[in-house]
């Protein structure tokens, strides 16, 4: 019998020599079908324990990247501990694969066992550390990146409140200090991907593929969608969303009177109203988000209630945090952590509420016996996020919420914008990041810089970027998933519109769309991805006539919003003069 630490805490300070026995006893305990789950058990808390004291050591650096000692475990952990484990997760799951397991719950997680075995080359095991390295080294750069703002230092999310002010001056100053930030760290971040790019390819020289995009879709587990599928992906959106994108910024540039929009012109209210400031410090942000989320479903309300009283938000924005913002787990106490970077802007909420619904779907699954079941892939995941967006939206309005009743039609207006403008943003990443690992000039730093512009301009138009070639270069050296999580943003793309489609199913019964929801995210990893989008009420989507439909849906809701605020509920006469 082996018996393992009680707490994360015995792995803290561990060293891989400190955590290797633990798997070497795995290997060579006894192991038979009778005995598979009991020794399956044991695998899976040994995984909690270790992948929760990784997690806090993830969490402590992102909070403080200036914090050498931080840096020092994280990296331990990411860079040794979590690639030689991965090595030994292979071995055992080698063990497993021999036997007669029938219990249908299991048979995703042992799917993506044989795959992870087929793929898993020993060679790997020092490039992935390497990688590891690399994605600290993009957060401690960027991470530390500021502006001088009237003499006060600002991070780069903190100059986002700038970009909604109604002088366009200040809002050009804001975008040009934010895109200065990274231009001047171009060539520092351009070398850094040049090493990521080419131990990627190495890795999947090494496991047999032809290319890192084909060795991605492997690693990532897409059993249910190919390389070619989020090719029709981007088609479709160029051809039905791109077009609604022009449309929405035809009309932003006609509010505005301007005779081009400039992008610093695409954040700022376009009847003038003053910026949405839905909450003035963070004790504000979290109430806000407790009464929305027990409005909508009181066990949402009372998880939510559980992570603020045990510590498990860190929200506001601050130097030396590293960008971004993040939903992790806790794996021994089976609890979700919110790590983001809020300034007090109406898009703070958004992201909120995306990552509580990260929280929401880890606290439905948790009480699946192994630690495999209680995850999903990225295209699971963001449907439990990206649905919560638009099934909470109801909920923002004063008294449950952050708004008054116009504030929070202009506040679903915007994240329904934002919904159409994302899908090219997607497209664009994907497509781009497709072109570097298969183009075979990905290592070719000026070429990645020309083809992120030609691929921006197929799916971004409508905004005038005439002299700044430049600062429209730099947006991709701000996402970070292209340098940490490469391929990881299809996964939005798809989420978002099986999100809609839930969303479509709550306009009509919202009580059953909820319970749908929920019932999805119950599933964990214990079906296959369709499986898990079918029990939501939706499907995945790569076709332009189901595009349509949808974007269809969005826009006619975004003209009701923009009627409503023709007329006063209480006077109904005119309040917002329109061209």
């Amino acid at each position: 019998m082996i018996r393992l630490p009680e707490s994360p805490d015995a792995f803290a300070d561990a060293t891989w020599a400190e955590v290797a026995p633990w798997y070497d006893a795995l290997a060579e305990a006894p192991l038979a079908s009778a005995t598979a789950e009991a020794w399956l058990a044991t695998w899976s808390r040994l995984e909690e324990l270790v992948a929760e004291a990784g997690t806090r050591a993830l969490i402590a650096y992102t909070c403080d990247t200036a914090d050498a000692g931080k840096e020092r475990t994280y990296l331990r952990f990411f860079s040794e501990i979590f690639p030689k484990s991965e090595a030994q997760q292979v071995r055992l799951a080698r063990r497993l694969l021999d036997l007669d397991i029938p219990r249908r719950d299991l048979q995703p997680v042992l799917e993506q066992f044989r795959m992870d075995v087929r793929i898993f080359r020993d060679e790997n095991v020092p490039l992935h550390a390497e990688l590891e390295a690399l994605a600290a080294e993009y957060q401690k750069i960027t991470g530390g990146l500021s502006a001088d703002w009237d003499g006060e230092p600002k991070t780069i999310p903190q100059l986002q409140p700038y970009l909604q002010d109604a002088d366009r001056g200040v809002r050009e100053r804001a975008f040009r200090l934010g895109a200065r930030a990274y231009l001047e760290k171009r060539d520092a971040l351009a070398d850094l991907f040049d090493r990521m790019y080419e131990r990627r390819q190495a890795l999947a020289r090494n496991a047999g593929f032809a290319d890192y995009q084909a060795y991605a879709f492997a690693a990532k587990h897409r059993a249910d969608y190919t390389p070619d599928d989020c090719r029709r992906f981007h088609e479709a959106v160029e051809q039905v969303v791109v077009p609604a994108a022009e449309r929405l910024l035809a009309y932003r540039r006609e509010c505005l009177d301007l005779g081009t929009l400039r992008p610093w012109d695409l954040a700022v209210d376009p009847d003038g109203a003053p910026p949405l400031r839905p909450f003035a410090d963070d004790a504000g942000f979290v109430s806000g988000a407790q009464r929305a989320f027990t409005t909508l479903d009181p066990q949402f309300g009372a998880w939510f209630g559980e992570m603020e009283r045990a510590g498990l938000l860190d929200l506001e924005s601050r130097p030396g945090k590293a960008p971004g913002g993040y939903c992790t787990k806790l794996a021994a106490q089976r609890v979700p952590f919110i790590f983001m970077n809020a300034v007090g802007v109406a898009d703070d909420v958004n992201t909120l509420v995306h990552e509580a619904g990260h929280c929401f779907h880890a606290f439905e699954a948790r009480e699946h016996p192994f630690i495999w079941q209680r995850g999903t892939g990225s295209e699971a995941a963001e449907l439990a996020s990206m649905a919560m967006e638009l099934l909470a939206a109801p909920h923002l309005v004063r008294p449950t919420g952050y708004y008054s009743s116009e504030d929070a039609r202009r506040a679903q207006l915007e994240h329904l914008e934002d919904v159409i403008f994302s899908l090219p943003h997607i497209a664009s990443v994907d497509a781009f990041q497709a072109w570097i690992y298969t183009s075979g000039r990905g290592h070719d730093a000026a070429a990645r810089d020309a083809a992120w512009l030609e691929i921006r301009a197929r799916f971004e138009r409508g905004i005038d970027w005439s002299g700044l070639e430049a600062e429209r270069t730099a947006r991709w050296y701000r996402q970070l998933h292209i340098f940490e999580y490469p391929f990881y943003y299809i996964e939005y793309g798809i989420a978002q519109l099986g999100a809609l489609q839930v969303w479509r199913r709550s306009l009509q019964d919202p009580a059953d769309a909820v319970r749908r929801y929920r019932e999805a995210l119950r599933l964990g990893g214990t079906a296959r991805l369709p499986e898990i989008y079918a029990a939501a009420g939706a499907r995945l989507v790569f076709d332009a006539a189901t595009m349509s439909e949808l974007v269809g849906l969005v826009e006619a809701r975004i003209a009701e919003l923009r009627r409503a605020a023709r007329i006063s509920p209480a006077l109904g006469v005119p309040v917002v003069a329109r061209r």
